[in-house]
């Protein structure tokens, strides 16, 4: 045979996407722990989306691409009035969700948050739910929001466990895609066929790049990234519900496919050798490794909005508040105990640019509530940060000093520690005691500590967009697993609608 052909004998689809469409399909979620930590999750996502709406960096982004679309049975995007294709409400849901890094957290080899996939299925259940309605159809329940929302924390959690993309320059929320286009392509009645052809078409869109997470370049993309994902997914299931062709072997295809193209090592010559050839790893055989585990051990931000490897630094920084206050002219240096990942994502020095590059810096993530007492969202914001010289002057007298301990256990399988010490050395010699955080509030090992935190969170954020009444009965829906379950998905999202 020729050597200048290729051998065209297509291929199944690859494993990793067959184990992903059988998991959607086949598995029952049954777990009531991972149940109930989907149903805080869902207040506490959609509690940071009405929090963003303050910020109209972020609502200039929101509604139509054509203004005065009118959409019949459109998804709305809760806290506003709009009703738009369910596209663009999974952006603008996904959007808002992400915008001030405050809502949950997954960390492993790679980092990401996996509860920005309600955008996609929210819209979804919201438009379906609508159009069964108009057909005289039972709508769609919020329980299956809440299994939906189960897988795609498993799907997105999972392949980060041991895989790390960001070590290639890639942005995590590929897997925002991923996740979300199984999840909503199964909602929208998608047979195994059409399940796997739409994760195929999230794969070979390929992946953003960290470029905008990072100094000296970061800014608000990493905001809208994950509604930008999700969207896609909603676009890519649609898609495949009308019948595009999958792509089989789009991870494992030699020289094209996504583990040669953006996943191995190359060379100067681009050519791949063996050695350096990489394909996803996972910590057990599947299918079993799919299930639950995420949800259950998802961690919550719910003290401070702020990159998630920085929130026991925040913590320990507001203890430490009262014994600096009145003594910040007097401080020395300040050396900062943390984890590999921290210093790798969110360590930086020099002039911040914006908002997005404030609640990614480390020092400036510390620096805001030992001189202030606390860390909110205003913090983030030019006019504070130019009012304040003395935040920088703060980073400025920073050590960043890495634990190997520290970097061990932010691993652990039993542990999945994010730890920080800070300790705060005067010019007189004198200092403080180090304070050391090693869990955060909203890790699982804090949970009875932290829902209630979670809820007064919520309620909190409900307060900045409906008046009492409303925010009342959202909150007591939210609050009743069976009575959220058994919600129509349409009147669950009456209930945000801003008249």
């Amino acid at each position: 045979m020729s050597n200048n052909v290729d051998l065209n004998n297509r291929p199944d689809y690859d494993q990793v996407i067959q184990d992903i469409a059988d998991y959607v399909l086949n598995f029952k979620v049954e777990s009531q722990e991972a149940l109930d930590t989907a149903r805080n999750c869902l207040m506490d996502t959609l509690g940071c989306g009405l929090l963003a709406l303050r910020f109209p960096e972020c609502t200039k982004h929101l509604g139509p691409i054509v203004q005065g679309t009118v959409v019949p049975n459109g998804a709305r995007v809760p806290g506003t009035s709009l009703s738009l294709d369910p596209v663009k409400a999974a952006w603008d849901i996904g959007c808002i969700i992400r915008w001030l890094d405050y809502n949950d957290t997954w960390l492993a080899a790679e980092w990401g948050h996996p509860s920005d996939n309600l955008g996609g299925i929210l819209a979804v259940a919201d438009h379906l739910s609508q159009v069964r309605l108009s057909k005289g159809e039972s709508p769609m329940t919020m329980r299956e929001v809440l299994e939906a929302m189960v897988m795609a924390h498993e799907i997105q959690g999972v392949i980060a466990l041991e895989n790390s993309f960001n070590r290639v320059g890639l942005c995590h929320v590929l897997l925002v895609r991923v996740a979300s286009v199984a999840v909503v392509t199964k909602m929208m009645g998608g047979d195994r066929e059409q399940i796997m052809a739409a994760i195929s078409q999230a794969w070979v869109d390929g992946s953003a790049l960290r470029t905008y997470r990072h100094a000296p370049n970061a800014g608000s993309r990493k905001s809208w990234a994950a509604g930008d994902a999700t969207s896609r997914a909603v676009r890519l299931a649609d898609m495949s519900m009308r019948g595009e062709m999958g792509i089989p072997g789009v991870l494992t295809a030699d020289q094209w496919g996504f583990y040669d193209v953006s996943f191995s090592k190359t060379n100067k010559d681009q050519a791949i050798k063996p050695e350096d050839k990489r394909q996803f790893s996972f910590s057990q055989d599947f299918p079993q490794c799919y299930g639950t585990y995420v949800m259950e051990n998802v961690l919550f931000k719910i003290s401070f909005p702020a990159e998630f490897h920085a929130q026991t630094a925040a913590e320990a920084a507001v203890t430490l508040h009262p014994l600096v206050k009145d003594r910040l002219a007097e401080i020395d240096k300040i050396v900062i105990r943390t984890h590999e990942s921290a210093i790798r994502i969110i360590s930086k020095s020099g002039p911040l640019a914006n908002a997005a590059d404030r609640d990614h810096c480390l020092q400036y993530m510390t620096a805001v509530p030992l001189a202030f007492g606390n860390l909110v969202a205003e913090h983030y914001e030019d006019d504070f940060h130019a009012a304040n010289p003395i935040i920088d002057e703060l980073r400025n007298k920073m050590e960043i000093v890495e634990d190997k301990r520290f970097t061990a256990e932010y691993l652990e399988a039993d542990k999945r520690s994010i730890a920080n010490a800070i300790q705060v050395f005067f010019k007189d010699g004198s200092s403080t005691e180090e304070v050391v955080v090693e869990y955060p509030v909203g890790h699982r090992r804090r949970r009875e500590e932290g829902i209630p935190l979670l809820e007064q969170k919520f309620k909190n954020n409900l307060a900045t967009r409906f008046p009492n009444r409303q925010s009342q009965a959202i909150f007591s829906l939210c609050k009743d697993q069976a009575a959220l379950e058994s919600t129509a998905v349409n009147r669950f999202m009456d209930l945000f609608v801003i008249a």
